[in-house]
């Protein structure tokens, strides 16, 4: 099998965050788990913002002019604490995070994006100065993560379908395109696997594939090395399933040739 997969862990710069997925019911909450796994304490303040998915799969900020009725209250009934963590190296810690549906709130899908950010702590100046300018500049990255918190309230449901699975010669050799398209009041997260026909062993494996409520049609390209395009051709099975630990059911499925 080949392909590649997203980890149930997300790392950047010394922060590991786990999961990387949150979805709340309203009855219970959760944690999420944050580590540094740096070697110096550091700071990290978390908070909520709104991104859309686009058809492409990339999220987008929200512009605050554009925000609906239903994104202001993912943000309203979203409790968490703490906001500002500490940690010491090889410390983690635990993020509290509830869900507080309203009475009267309409079935459905709620959805904001938590993020970890770090804060930087004051560094000497260590760059000389522009000789023409006098002004010492001094670049300090800024590492973030962010992951959805997920509220499901009321009756849920969801379709969906694989269309036009094909090979194209993309800028960096041959890619796999094919769309997803999704409908109902739910978002879609799985694996897409490829099978050929009499084995359950799949020739090609993407996990953590995710469709949002606002997405009808998502589009996926998934870049092919040689070896995997050469088994993306005659009688072939797409599927799309819920991740393992979620089931592993069958959301969608197709049959068909690829030359």
């Amino acid at each position: 099998m080949v392909g590649w997969a997203v980890s149930p862990a997300q790392a950047q710069g010394d922060l590991l965050v786990a999961p990387t997925r949150v979805i709340l019911d309203g009855r219970r909450g959760t944690e999420v788990i944050l580590s540094n796994i740096g070697a110096d304490e550091a700071t990290y303040r978390i908070s909520l913002e709104l991104r859309r998915m686009e058809e492409d799969g990339s999220l987008v900020d929200v512009a605050e002019e554009t925000i609906t009725a239903k994104e202001t209250a993912a943000l309203e009934m979203i409790r968490y604490a703490p906001r500002r963590i500490t940690l010491p190296p090889g410390q983690p810690q635990a993020v509290r995070i509830s869900a507080r549906p309203g009475a009267d709130l309409p079935d459905g899908e709620y959805r904001a994006h938590m993020q970890f950010r770090a804060i930087p702590k004051p560094a000497p100046v260590t760059q000389p100065a522009d000789a023409a300018s006098g002004v010492t500049i001094n670049l300090i990255p800024i590492y973030g993560i962010t992951i959805p918190i997920i509220i499901r309230h009321g009756k849920m449901d969801v379709q969906a379908a694989i269309e036009q699975p094909t090979l194209v010669n993309g800028a960096r050799g041959q890619e796999l395109h094919l769309a997803i398209v999704r409908s109902g009041t739910s978002s879609t997260y799985g694996t897409l696997r490829v099978l050929k026909p009499g084995s359950d062993t799949p020739v090609y494996e993407a996990q953590g594939v995710a469709i949002y409520p606002e997405v009808g049609r998502r589009k996926v390209t998934l870049q092919l090395t040689p070896e995997q395009a050469a088994l993306m051709h005659g009688k072939l099975r797409f599927e799309y399933r819920e991740m393992p630990e979620a089931g592993g059911g069958l959301i969608a499925a197709v049959d068909t040739v690829l030359g």
